[in-house]
């Protein structure tokens, strides 16, 4: 007898070739008010969440960065402007929707950059390439981790760094306020902004079956990278991981 393996969508076991799909139906429902979104649900702090990242990337002139599930640009844009006109940005994505809105969001602030949409899982750049890959709130999406984990270390060159910016594990006081925010008030928001509550209890689901802040550091040493560190942040609302290939 054949079993399928089975990986989480949510709280949801689901068949490991089907999570793509199911997560694309998400994206694809609320790539049009996205950033709007982000910004109800966390108050607008996850503009500070993404500044950190970029302060901490040490990203400077002439760099390539390679900013992976980069959805509607948010990094991209950011770290566009600190390579100065010189140096690469690449912004890719899964998701066609939220690509286009990035590269659409790219162009009207005056940016051409490239544009990828790939899998993470299987980056289409050669090895030792970049000098900084990103991935930000979307490494939770992603069906095998450590596979997307050991591709973004590849493509990275000897001394270059990644930064993983995810939702992790609250401080244990605030768990039960956190989770009725998430379960009870995230929700109706989707309802009420973008007509999809199931797409917003997912992303609420999704969170808790992501590794938390030490799984994820182990994750990243297990897939070759060295000097792995995180720093939480609104109490462990968030992470940002940053680890080194040499």
């Amino acid at each position: 007898m054949n079993e399928r393996n089975t990986t989480h969508f949510g709280y949801q076991e689901v068949a490991e070739e089907e999570k793509a799909r199911h997560v694309a139906g998400v994206f694809d429902s609320v790539a049009e008010r996205y950033d709007l979104m982000n910004d109800l649900m966390s108050g607008g702090l996850h503009r500070f969440w993404k500044a950190f990242a970029i302060a901490k990337s040490g990203v400077r002139e002439g760099w390539r960065v390679l900013d992976v599930a980069g959805g509607t640009g948010d990094l991209a844009l950011a770290f566009a402007r600190k390579l100065g006109g010189r140096g690469q940005i690449w912004l890719t994505d899964i998701n066609n929707a939220m690509l286009a809105r990035g590269r659409d969001r790219l162009c009207d602030q005056g940016l051409i950059v490239p544009v990828v949409q790939c899998d993470a899982e299987r980056l289409p750049f050669p090895d030792d390439y970049f000098d900084c890959v990103s991935v930000a709130f979307g490494l939770r999406n992603m069906t095998h981790k450590p596979q997307a984990l050991a591709e973004m270390r590849r493509v990275l060159r000897p001394g270059g760094r990644l930064l993983v910016l995810e939702f992790s594990q609250i401080w244990k006081p605030l768990a039960a306020a956190y989770d009725f925010y998430s379960f009870h008030v995230i929700p109706r928001l989707g309802q009420m902004i973008t007509h999809d509550e199931a797409s917003y209890r997912y992303l609420a689901e999704s969170i808790r079956v992501h590794p938390d802040q030490e799984a994820l550091k182990l994750l990243m040493e297990q897939a070759g990278l060295e000097q792995v560190e995180y720093y939480n942040l609104a109490l462990g609302v968030v992470a940002l991981h940053l680890g080194f290939k040499f």
